[in-house]
């Protein structure tokens, strides 16, 4: 019974504030990287699946809907919550659903076309926004503060959260359009995209959890500006880049 409660409660947590994850540039860096390595053969099916909706267009869609009420039900779907030094395995499974919940079910379903939720365009949308989100790692939230968005700070001045500065402002600062952008994040080598696309969604998390740990500032040092972005921003660069290309491997395995 207790775990249940606090299982509801991190889910109110998070529904109840913003959780958008990465914001439309970060999305579409993520759809863009994939993109460029995907197989032919998989970049041709992927076309015919979103038609005149590009990877990196369609990355935002789960965002776009959180208005429709016939989509409340995905809300608890962008994001997770784990405690600090534990795992995935350890943690609560609220009934409404997660991230990764919901990432390996949208793997078996576009492999196998059986679609519980909506049709195969959907469930492709949703499958890049995804990876997209399990990559910004206050999307593996810590309990009681909604992945950052009740831990204020002030950047460069403006009051915000954590989770946003995550979301927005490390990279929207940079300067760059998504494709500018991708293109500068996308340089690894052919043995790191293997190592990367050989990984597992709950690695993923792992990474986002471990990476979380260390973001946020003492109590007394919340005024970020360019400190901050110069000790994360590669960080945030990286991630980008590796969800682009393992959301490259996984569709290249489903459609290549």
């Amino acid at each position: 019974m207790k775990t249940r409660l606090l299982a509801l409660v991190v889910v109110l947590f998070w529904s109840t504030g913003t959780a958008l994850g990465w914001g439309q540039l970060g999305h579409r860096v993520v759809g863009e990287v994939a993109w460029k390595h995907l197989t032919p053969k998989a970049q041709k099916r992927v076309a015919s699946v979103l038609g005149d909706e590009s990877l990196a267009l369609s990355s935002t869609w789960m965002d776009f809907i959180k208005s429709n009420p016939e989509k409340k039900h995905m809300d608890a779907w962008h994001y997770c919550t784990v405690c600090n030094g534990c795992s995935y395995a350890d943690s609560m499974r609220p009934k409404e659903g997660d991230i990764i919940g919901t990432l390996e079910r949208l793997l078996v379903e576009l492999e196998t076309k059986k679609f519980t939720d909506g049709d195969e365009k959907q469930a492709l949308r949703m499958l890049v926004h995804l990876v997209g989100d399990l990559h910004q790692p206050l999307h593996v939230g810590q309990p009681g503060d909604r992945g950052g968005n009740d831990f204020k700070v002030k950047w460069f001045g403006q009051s915000t959260n954590l989770h946003t500065v995550w979301d927005t402002h490390l990279i929207d600062d940079y300067g760059l359009s998504y494709t500018e952008l991708a293109k500068a994040v996308d340089r690894y080598g052919a043995d790191t995209v293997r190592q990367w696309q050989a990984t597992t969604v709950r690695d993923w998390a792992l990474e986002s959890r471990v990476l979380r740990e260390t973001l946020y500032p003492a109590e007394d040092k919340t005024s970020l500006s360019y400190r901050y972005s110069y000790d994360y921003l590669d960080d945030a660069h990286l991630r980008l880049a590796q969800a682009g290309i393992r959301l490259a491997g996984l569709l290249n395995r489903i459609y290549g």
